[in-house]
């Protein structure tokens, strides 16, 4: 008999170096930063990575309605800063990361899937006719056509999830915010005449010794609260 030599995969092998203990700690020390150090900017190493999270991101039909916009420029978030309630965080992060979700979801989007899906996996576009049946009666021309601003919005907020998370495991600091002006924000990005629109910000930076925030407990319901199982 043939020895067969099984090999685990990269994922598989990461699985087992993290530990779940320092998962939840992660978690943990990850708290809304209110004060970043505008004097100490993520490196380049570790946002590559955070974009490519966020390029992982999941979502219904893996139909990624979405784009990102990454900030940098001072100049550029000066401008959002007095449209997202004059919060210090827009302009003291490293990286600022707005997130845009599509306007629509058309036949476009549905043939962009199913082309990139062929490619990706070797498949003759007709073989996915199901699949793509399946978006267009759901999302296109369904009832879930009438909510689609919706849809696009909870599944931005799941790649927002992901980034924050990720980040966390990192030791980058984040701070998810709703408190902003949308239409302001699209006029100074220039994403009136795109398919997109301004859904939620993320800022991304390391956390200043003087946020206060930090040292706080976090306020969690019990879990016998918040979990029932069956």
């Amino acid at each position: 008999m043939t020895d067969i030599l099984l090999t685990e995969s990269p994922a598989a092998q990461a699985h087992q170096n993290l530990e779940p203990a320092a998962l939840l700690a992660a978690l943990h020390w990850r708290y809304a930063t209110k004060v970043f150090n505008p004097e100490q900017p993520i490196s380049a190493e570790l946002w590559a990575t955070l974009e490519q999270a966020l390029v992982l991101s999941p979502s219904s039909y893996g139909l990624q309605p979405w784009k990102f916009l990454v900030i940098t420029d001072p100049a550029i978030k000066a401008e959002l800063r007095p449209h997202s309630w004059n919060q210090a965080q827009i302009t003291d992060c490293s990286h600022l990361v707005v997130l845009l979700v599509r306007r629509s979801i058309e036949e476009a989007d549905a043939d962009r899937l199913i082309k990139a899906t062929a490619t990706t996996r070797g498949l003759p576009v007709e073989q996915l006719a199901f699949y793509r049946g399946m978006i267009e009666k759901d999302l296109i021309h369904g009832p879930r056509s009438q909510a689609i601003s919706q849809w696009g919005s909870n599944q931005v907020y799941i790649a927002l999830g992901n980034l924050m998370t990720c980040a966390a495991l990192l030791g980058v600091d984040t701070c998810p915010i709703e408190g902003f002006a949308p239409s302001e924000y699209d006029r100074i990005l220039n994403l009136g005449e795109t398919p997109y629109r301004s859904s939620v910000v993320c800022a991304c930076g390391n956390r200043s010794v003087s946020d206060k925030y930090a040292q706080l407990a976090k306020v969690r319901y019990p879990q016998e609260e918040l979990i029932e199982r069956r």
